[in-house]
């Protein structure tokens, strides 16, 4: 039988698997990580873990995301979290646009996606629930980078430059802010010094600006700014700061669940073309990284799995399409993770990470 799935997974997470398996009340966070449509292949994930696996979870489930991952999450505490999940990735997925869209109209559709997706009444019961507490990873610009002129532009260069000399240097240009459930004890997240870290909490009147900015992507959204209750300025996609993570989670009560879309983990945005700047999994000795096999990736039209160039390079039509496909196949990993899961086999599939 084709494994669908790779998984791997830190020292003492590996360990804890073969003795005692996997359950929900191991997991003390679920990650997720930016990547815009990359999500796509993770819907059957989701759909599992947010209608059966965390369903009778006996202790709060944190999440942390950035970009896609934090919207993804937003499913999570809604009255029928699948339900949210399946009409975030109808929305996402059907998505059109004019043949040049400039980033009014992008920033426009992502705010329209957004009311359908969390309207108030969602937030109002993602903030009175406990089960869950999300965590939100935004980016607040310094400098240039706040700007929405050429001047933008500039700051980039000279932040992706710095980034490139030094990952710690981003920080004199992005200021990492971890928007959190009001129930957060942020146990797991208050020792991380690598940048300029802040804590705000979510509520009524800053929820959905939050979310928001953690997908604003710099040139093609506009930024999001002066959100209640955090500091005065630009906020911008979390995945600057972190991509798909480079952060100590070692703090973490528990387990960390990571499905991720990609075979690598990649600290932050500017680190795409940097490939010797990789997370090793040094200070994930928790963390289970559940990532698709290189089988499934080739099973999927075009060989590859869905991002952000498919807009311009397909028709609507076919994108939309090939889009579809790849969240049926997605199911393929979901049902294979269940499987192993309650049969046992994930002893024998889970691979020790080694940093």
């Amino acid at each position: 039988m084709t494994d669908w799935i790779d998984i791997k997974a830190g020292a003492s997470a590996y360990q804890h698997i073969q003795e005692q398996g996997l359950t929900a009340d191991d997991v003390g966070l679920l990650l997720g990580a930016s990547g815009g449509p990359k999500w796509f292949v993770l819907q059957g994930l989701d759909r599992w873990m947010f209608g059966e696996f965390f369903k009778d979870k006996k202790e709060p489930l944190n999440t942390l995301g950035t970009s896609a991952g934090a919207w993804r999450f937003a499913a999570l505490g809604q009255q029928d979290p699948v339900a949210a999940s399946d009409l975030f990735c109808r929305l996402y997925r059907t998505q059109t646009y004019s043949s040049k869209p400039d980033r009014d109209e992008i920033t426009s559709e992502a705010k329209a996606l957004l009311a359908k997706y969390v309207p108030e009444q969602a937030v109002t019961e993602i903030l009175g629930q406990s089960a869950v507490r999300h965590h939100f990873i935004v980016a607040r610009c310094r400098g240039w980078t706040a700007a929405e002129t050429k001047k933008q532009m500039l700051g980039l260069l000279s932040s992706a430059f710095a980034n490139g000399l030094n990952r710690r240097w981003l920080g004199r240009f992005y200021e990492r802010v971890i928007f959190h459930h009001p129930q957060s004890d942020l146990s797991f997240s208050r020792g991380w010094r690598d940048l300029p870290t802040h804590h705000v909490e979510l509520t009524h009147e800053n929820f959905q600006s939050a979310l928001l900015a953690t997908g604003s992507i710099p040139l093609v959204l506009d930024g999001v700014t002066d959100i209640p209750g955090a500091p005065t300025g630009t906020y911008r996609d979390g995945g600057i700061t972190d991509y798909h993570f480079d952060l100590d989670l070692s703090e973490v009560n528990g387990l960390v669940l990571y499905p991720h879309f990609h075979r690598e983990a990649i600290p932050g945005w500017f680190d795409k073309r940097l490939s010797w700047r990789r997370t090793t999994g040094k200070k994930w000795p928790n963390v289970v990284f559940v990532t698709p096999s290189e089988d499934f990736i080739q099973s999927l039209p075009y060989g590859k799995i869905p991002d952000r160039t498919d807009f311009a390079s397909l028709d609507a039509a076919t994108r939309i399409d090939y889009w579809e496909k790849a969240v049926d196949a997605g199911k393929r990993m979901a049902d294979q993770l269940q499987d192993w899961v309650a049969s046992g086999k994930l002893r024998e599939k889970t691979k020790l990470w080694h940093p």
